[in-house]
Formats: C-alpha cells, sequence, structure tokens
C-alpha cells in the first residue's frame, strides 16, 4: 500500500529531520508532505533540505503564516491526492505519534476506512511525565465529545490517522469549519455520519521530544466548547442515516 504522510510544521526544526528519517526507514512504501506555516525558528528551510536529498520521497508545501490546523490538513489532502497513493496519514511533528506504528495501522487499514492511533483503547496509554491535569483534561475531552456526538470510539481527538484514498475524495470537506483540534473531532465525526468503518489500534503518546509543546487547558476547553457547533452542523447528516436505516430495516 502507497501511503502519503502529511506533516504539519510550526517550529518543528529540531524535530523535523528525525521525524523525517523514521518514516523513511518504515517497511512502506510512503512519501511525505511536510506543511509549514512559514516557521520562524527555519522549519521550511530545513524541509526543503530534505526534499532536495529525498526529491521522490519528500515535498514541502509552504504557507503564508500561521493559518490553523484544518486548512494545513485539507491543503495537505489536495496536494497528497495529486500523487500515485493509497492511503493518507495525519501526524504530529513532535514524536508524540510513534511512526513505528504506522505499519499496524497501514495493516488495519484492510477491514476499515479509516484507522485512528488511540490512547484510550486497551493498550494504549499517555505519556507518563504528563500531569494529572493534563490526563485528566484529555480523557474528559474524549468523553465529553463521544458523549454528545454519539461516536462508539475511544479517542476522538487523536490527530494520529490513516485514510483510504477513496474515503477522502468522497467526503465533502468542504463542509468542514472548524480549527484547531476540534477539527479533528469534526472530521471523524463527518467520517461516522457517513457510516464509514472506523477502527483504533493502541498507541503510546509520548510528549515532545524537542521543542516547546503548543497544547494549553484554554485550547482544549475551547474545543470542548466548540463539539457542539460540530454536533448543530450535521444535523442534516444524521436525519439521512436515521432515514436510511429505517429503509433497511424495513428491507429486510
Amino acid at each position: 500500500m502507497r501511503v502519503a504522510i502529511i506533516v504539519p510544521t510550526y517550529n518543528e526544526a529540531e524535530n523535523l529531520p528525525r521525524l523525517v528519517s523514521a518514516l523513511l526507514a518504515l517497511p512502506l512504501e510512503s512519501r511525505v508532505l511536510v506543511v509549514d506555516d512559514n516557521s520562524p525558528d527555519g522549519t521550511g528551510r530545513v524541509a526543503d533540505d530534505l526534499a532536495a536529498r529525498q526529491r521522490d520521497r519528500v515535498e514541502v508545501l509552504h504557507r503564508a503564516g500561521k493559518l490553523g490546523l484544518r486548512s494545513a490538513y485539507l491543503e495537505g489532502f489536495r496536494r497528497a491526492l495529486t500523487w500515485d497513493v493509497d492511503a493518507l496519514a495525519q501526524m504530529d511533528a513532535d514524536f508524540s505519534h510513534d511512526p513505528r506504528a504506522l505499519p499496524t495501522m497501514v495493516e488495519r487499514l484492510g477491514e476499515y476506512d479509516v484507522v485512528l492511533g488511540s490512547r484510550y483503547v486497551r493498550g494504549g496509554s499517555v505519556d507518563v511525565r504528563w500531569p494529572l491535569w493534563r490526563k485528566a483534561l484529555s480523557a474528559f475531552g474524549n468523553f465529553y465529545a463521544r458523549t454528545i456526538l454519539g461516536l462508539p470510539l475511544r479517542d476522538v481527538t487523536t490527530g494520529y490517522r490513516l485514510w483510504r484514498r477513496e474515503t477522502l475524495e468522497a467526503m465533502p470537506l468542504e463542509r468542514v469549519r472548524a480549527n484547531g483540534y476540534v477539527f479533528l473531532v469534526e472530521m471523524i465525526y463527518l467520517a461516522h455520519c457517513l457510516e464509514y468503518r472506523i477502527g483504533e489500534v493502541p498507541i503510546y503518546f509520548a510528549d515532545r521530544r524537542w521543542g516547546k509543546s503548543k497544547m494549553s487547558f484554554r485550547i482544549q476547553a475551547e474545543a470542548a466548547l466548540r463539539v457542539w457547533q460540530v454536533w448543530w452542523g450535521y444535523r442534516d447528516l444524521r436525519r439521512q442515516g436515521k432515514a436510511a436505516r429505517r429503509e433497511r430495516l424495513q428491507a429486510e
């Protein structure tokens, strides 16, 4: 399976060379797309150097500034879908997502339309060095979002994901409006509303090794509040899904 790995970056000059090296060493037929938001620390230049050394396997998409996670991934999806690939992966640049989990996710994609790297299924976990408030907030944020949205999943805020090409091509991505981390919730909720098969594999979510974390209490609290906007925004798909299920039951 040919995989495009999309890595948004902002001030990840320390991490990116190590990450790209680890990804290209995996037993996968893969290409890496770095989406850099004009990082002040020179991440874009570092990415260009990597692309120059690995012309067939690394490409860089430069953007004018810090434009947000939603647009980074949507632009990345559009670019990667022009490649000859079967699947598209999302992952952070800071090694919180272990590249070694990706082959397992690729294997599981044979059964699903999208596979999540999950911290909250059996076998998954978060960094033991996380403070208690961060562990509690992350766990509650997941419980909160999946309860409101009725998602039969354990980790709906994970940023480690692998999509079938045809799944992303069929999704109405123009409807996705959320930015920041609630973008991740909206994407998986949209897939659920469209009745795609969603699987989860356990991962260990490590805190970043180098650089400064971009996560904060404010960001996570804001994401929790915006879950209601996601729920309201897809009420038409919920109605369509219920109607389709009733028709199937009647046909049976």
